[in-house]
């Protein structure tokens, strides 16, 4: 056995030297050979920390292949430096096993370890009796070490928050790795943070900008030699051509990427490449190279476990099967895509998610909160000694159990204060709501009880007629007469409970939600609405006038809603439109023709059941800064004094968690927005 054992650390002889000459990114360049010979070793020594760096070695190799493999390998590095009180080593298995659980989509385990790693990595106390040094610095700097560790955290970290469409961090992060990549002079950390920054660029509506950075990308790649990522930059290169409709030069971005993923066994850049180069086919009609494409990326990311990838690979089936009239094929594939978005993007994995992130604030405000304690204690043994010692020891403690009593009660308190601000902003949001209602209602009510006063007026006018017929004698004028009356004493009643309908609308509007979903008719909903928020706007501003539209679908059929909410949302969705347009018109002139539109239809997410509903304006759009912001809490357009921000916010709670549906909105700066709701039959 010793003897294989030889032959086999023979055969890793250059692993070994290129160990000594900083190997943190030779993964780069994996042969059969050398894969099957790692296996072998780590099968058969018997060195934890050999083991260790085998481990991370064969990590490596299956990190963009096979996810559970990579899984378990990282898993076994970490154990192992977690037991030696390997720092640097702990902090590299942490960011590796981030980085594998974000493309397995499981955001919450990913976030635990970025933590741990980050906070490992910004210690300079990590740069202490690091084992193999230069696996991490060819020269064997310990800081250096660090400092290349930590900037690739940053940027696996940025990773995450691009999952769940964070741009904020992701900047943050990426910029901190790049400004570290530039410290130290490392182009391949440069390579990957640059295209992961232009991908920023790039959905912040700023393709020029981003193009910029996925240039400076691939020269990095070129200067360092190092193309397992760069496809990333291809890509990304080959979806803004794309969106400019260059499609002979998006065509050949896509396949260079599909070039050096593939010569790199980087499945995942590969696979999102295929996507590129499918929805290129769609939009140039070759419906059977899309599918092709389509079905690759498909069978890869099944292959490797990514699950965002295989969303993507999904939705672009549907859209070349939508696109083909393949409804049934279409409808499978997007079924499959929803539930694995719901997977992806559940509440209840975003909570735990938040979840995390706050408590690790707390531990780290406890730490900082133990290392005075320590310090304190430290300075007071240095001057005492024997029975005071303990004496002062014991009253320090007794100081900080009745301080952590004082802060538990404050934060109870504190908490409750919350609670209550909550609760207020949003009645608050209710009530300027129900202002915009009972503007609308004043209008609207004034119409049945003027034909009531009228009615009652002429009524009591023919009852004097009739009896003065009726002591003639004339009785059958007398007859007809006695008809009139009871005609208008009919409209009295029917305008009557016109009024009274309106004014249980309003009560329904204004009092709190039962919670309980009752089949509603959608069509006679939204008219209401457009009718009361039109008049409402009309209320204050007596010189507004606009177009209204509507296109109701006849053949919708009821829905189980509940009724007070989805009409909160209808007449929010309806008096932004109502103030954008207003706003527009303010600023352009007599040229400009105010219209708000409001469409419902059956919902072609569900396959026709259950119900859209489409709120739309040609009023100035929104910004492309500001859209991802629109339905946070307290974010709001409007002039101070003019919106809470808890309109959007709300609503979006209402359609998503309330009702399981989907709000959202489709805009162009300068032409107008289309709000969009997607409520499920149940």
């Amino acid at each position: 056995m010793k003897s294989i054992i030889k032959i086999l650390l023979l055969s890793l002889l250059p692993f070994s030297l290129m160990a000594q000459t900083g190997t943190y990114y030779d993964y780069n360049s994996y042969s059969k050979h050398r894969v099957d010979s790692l296996h072998l070793l780590f099968k058969n020594t018997g060195n934890d920390t050999v083991k260790m760096a085998v481990s991370r070695e064969l990590g490596l190799y299956y990190l963009e292949t096979n996810s559970d493999s990579a899984y378990y390998f990282f898993s076994l590095e970490l154990k192992i430096a977690k037991h030696f009180s390997l720092k640097l080593w702990t902090a590299d298995a942490n960011d590796m096993l981030g980085y594998n659980e974000t493309k397995r989509g499981n955001y919450p385990a990913a976030l635990q370890h970025f933590l741990v790693a980050v906070q490992l990595g910004e210690d300079v106390e990590t740069e202490k009796n690091i084992w193999r040094v230069t696996k991490f610095s060819v020269d064997g700097n310990p800081q250096r070490a660090r400092l290349t560790s930590l900037a690739n955290i940053y940027n696996d970290f940025g990773l995450l928050y691009k999952a769940i469409m964070n741009l904020d961090k992701q900047t943050e992060l990426y910029t901190k790795s790049i400004n570290i990549g530039k410290k130290i002079n490392d182009p391949i950390v440069l390579s990957y943070a640059y295209a992961n920054m232009g991908e920023v660029y790039m959905n912040q509506g700023k393709p020029d900008l981003a193009l910029q950075f996925h240039n400076k990308s691939l020269e990095y790649v070129k200067a360092s030699n190092f193309y397992m990522y760069s496809g990333t930059a291809y890509n990304a290169i080959g979806m803004i051509y794309l969106g400019k409709y260059l499609y002979d030069s998006s065509k050949k971005y896509f396949t260079k990427s599909v070039e050096v993923s593939l010569a790199d066994e980087n499945i995942s850049n590969a696979g999102f490449a295929y996507i590129g180069l499918a929805d290129l086919y769609v939009k140039t009609n070759l419906l059977d190279s899309s599918f092709h494409y389509a079905k690759k990326a498909l069978d890869l990311f099944t292959k490797n476990g990514e699950l965002a990838g295989k969303l993507m690979a999904l939705e672009a089936m549907t859209s070349v099967f939508k696109k083909n009239a393949q409804i049934d094929s279409a409808f499978y594939f997007q079924e499959l895509a929803i539930a694995l978005k719901d997977i992806l993007h559940n509440s209840d994995k975003v909570k735990q998610f938040e979840n995390i992130g706050f408590e690790q604030q707390l531990k780290v405000q406890e730490l900082e909160k133990e290392k005075v304690i320590i310090q304190n204690r430290n300075r007071t043994i240095a001057f005492i000694s024997g029975s005071a010692v303990f004496l002062l020891i014991g009253l320090l403690l007794y100081r900080n159990n009745r301080q952590k009593q004082k802060a538990n009660k404050g934060l109870e308190k504190t908490l409750i204060d919350l609670k209550s601000t909550q609760s207020q902003l949003i009645q608050s949001e209710k009530m300027a709501s129900l202002g915009e209602l009972t503007a609308g209602i004043a209008h609207e009510i004034q119409n049945p009880l003027n034909f009531v006063n009228n009615f009652s007026e002429v009524s009591t006018e023919l009852v004097d007629e009739m009896n003065e017929e009726m002591a003639k004698g004339n009785y059958d004028d007398a007859k007809e007469i006695a008809n009139d009356v009871k005609q208008n004493l009919e409209k009295i009643n029917h305008h009557g409970k016109r009024a009274g309908d309106i004014v249980k609308g309003m009560l329904q509007h204004s009092r709190s939600s039962s919670g309980v979903k009752e089949p509603t008719n959608i069509n006679a909903l939204c008219d209401e609405y457009l009718r009361l928020s039109y008049h409402g706007l009309r209320a204050k501003d007596k010189s507004f006038n606009a177009t209204i539209k509507t296109d109701f679908d006849t053949s919708l059929e009821k829905i189980n809603i509940i009724p007070q909410d989805i009409g909160r949302v209808v007449l929010n969705l309806l008096t932004n439109a109502f103030y954008a347009v207003s706003e527009k018109k303010r600023q352009s002139g007599e040229d400009y023709e105010p219209t708000v539109t409001i469409t419902t239809l059956k919902n072609p997410l569900a396959g026709g059941r259950g119900a859209e509903i489409r709120v739309t304006d040609n009023g100035n759009g929104i910004p492309p800064k500001v859209l991802d912001k629109i339905f946070q809490p307290f974010f709001t357009t409007k002039p101070t004094g003019q919106g809470t921000g808890l309109g959007l916010s709300l609503s979006y709670d209402i359609i998503t968690k309330g009702h399981g549906g989907e709000l959202k909105v489709e805009t162009k700066e300068g032409e107008g927005s289309t709000f969009i709701i997607h409520l499920p039959t149940a």
